[in-house]
């Protein structure tokens, strides 16, 4: 019971020193012989106001839905500002990568019902990145690629101009209630709601955070020749093998990854609770060639080289040999092999011993009685052709439409 107390004070002391950090989705290829490389990155909220008891916000939202949904580009205002700034925490965290070029999909729906009303937040940043080769391959060295980017995240409020809905602020989920619900924005504004309600949707630092050494390995030793049009590649790279770094997952390395829940009741003219939602954060990161995790003093790179280094025989996390996996499979086959064995053996012992009730070579076959109810069926019975009793007694299979003998009249 002791233990137990220890455990839970642990918890809640380790929880309360916890920072809020919001959830994205990480996707990047990487090759080490090309100069940019996309990066998809979405970062996904949905925000709770729920109102059980009802009162003014309820009476506000119920049966209301909005939408704000827009694609952008460098050429829309405010894009290019956004990029400068993603490129300065890039700088921050001491990353040599920058971003060249941006696109943005943008979308917020509202949807009012009964007891409470949903905002799902989507924000999708297509981003075309280079300079994040450090170093170029060598016969005497592999090429260095910096990974340490993958922290795209800001805390400032991001406006972005836009034909259909004008200035839209796309970071901070308060925004789409002001814009969209004033009555509501007015009525959380001076309350501690507004805390939660301007997290940034932009923050990455859970991807940033978690030390690639973390991330689940895996590499493809055969080469990429079937994947080469997904990286945009030609067959010259036919013999090369693909890494990939993957996060999100719970595992002893990363911990338990559930998804973020943090609420906020608040007190107007009736009790209001204000809950923000999001998955773990994930990441996918391949990259063409072996890559190895090291560290440099500007943060953490790739060590690529075109194929894994000799003797090496892993192809995930921690070391497992692929002469263990071939031992597992040759058990397997062993196994295969004595179950066969046993069942062989057993269907011999079995051999000469037959049916162990009557045997189907003394059974006759003849037609129902036509006395049975006065008149002949179409079914019949069987009997024992060597036993001397009436044949009356020596059915085995009796049909039932026929009468006893001794119900007969």
């Amino acid at each position: 019971m002791n233990h137990v107390i220890c455990y839970a004070l642990l918890f809640v002391i380790l929880t309360s020193c916890i920072t809020p950090t919001f959830a994205a989705q990480l996707d990047v290829r990487l090759n080490p012989a090309k100069d940019d490389a996309v990066v998809n990155i979405r970062y996904q909220r949905t925000v709770f106001i729920e109102y059980e008891n009802g009162g003014d916000i309820a009476d506000i939202l119920r049966n209301q839905e909005f939408t704000t949904s827009f694609n952008a580009n460098p050429n829309s205002p405010g894009v290019v500002s956004l990029i400068n700034k993603l490129n300065q925490t890039l700088s921050e965290d001491g990353s040599v990568t920058r971003i060249k070029h941006l696109d943005i999909e943008y979308d917020a729906h509202l949807t009012g019902r009964n007891l409470n009303t949903s905002i799902d937040y989507k924000i999708n940043l297509i981003a075309t990145i280079e300079n994040f080769v450090i170093r170029e391959y060598s016969d005497n060295s592999p090429a260095l690629v910096d990974i340490s980017w993958r922290g795209l995240t800001t805390d400032e409020p991001i406006v972005i101009n836009t034909p259909e809905f004008g200035d839209v602020e796309i970071n901070m989920p308060i925004s789409f209630l002001k814009n969209n619900v004033v009555d509501v924005y007015n009525l959380l504004s001076n309350t501690t709601a507004i805390q939660l309600l301007s997290e940034p949707i932009m923050n990455a630092d859970g991807i940033r955070n978690q030390p690639l050494t973390n991330w689940h390995f895996l590499f493809d030793p055969t080469g990429i020749n079937v994947d080469a049009a997904t990286f945009g590649l030609a067959d010259e790279i036919s013999g090369f093998v693909v890494s990939s770094f993957t996060m999100g997952e719970s595992s002893i390395r990363e911990g338990r990854q559930v998804e973020k829940v943090f609420e906020n009741i608040i007190n107007l003219d009736e009790e209001y609770a204000i809950r923000s939602i999001e998955s773990a954060d994930s990441g996918n990161v391949f990259v063409v060639g072996f890559a190895a995790v090291d560290k440099i003093e500007s943060g953490e790179v790739f060590g690529v080289s075109p194929r894994s280094p000799e003797g090496y025989a892993t192809t995930s996390t921690g070391g497992f040999p692929v002469m263990i996996i071939y031992g597992m499979a040759g058990m397997a086959g062993l196994g295969a092999i004595a179950i066969l064995l046993f069942s062989n053996r057993q269907l011999k012992k079995e051999v000469g011993q037959g049916q162990q009730g009557i045997d189907p070579s003394r059974l006759r076959a003849r037609s129902t009685s036509s006395d049975a109810g006065g008149y002949q069926t179409v079914r019949g019975e069987a009997y024992i052709a060597d036993e001397n009793n009436d044949d009356s007694d020596k059915s085995v299979a009796n049909n039932k439409g026929s009468m006893p003998k001794e119900w007969k009249p």
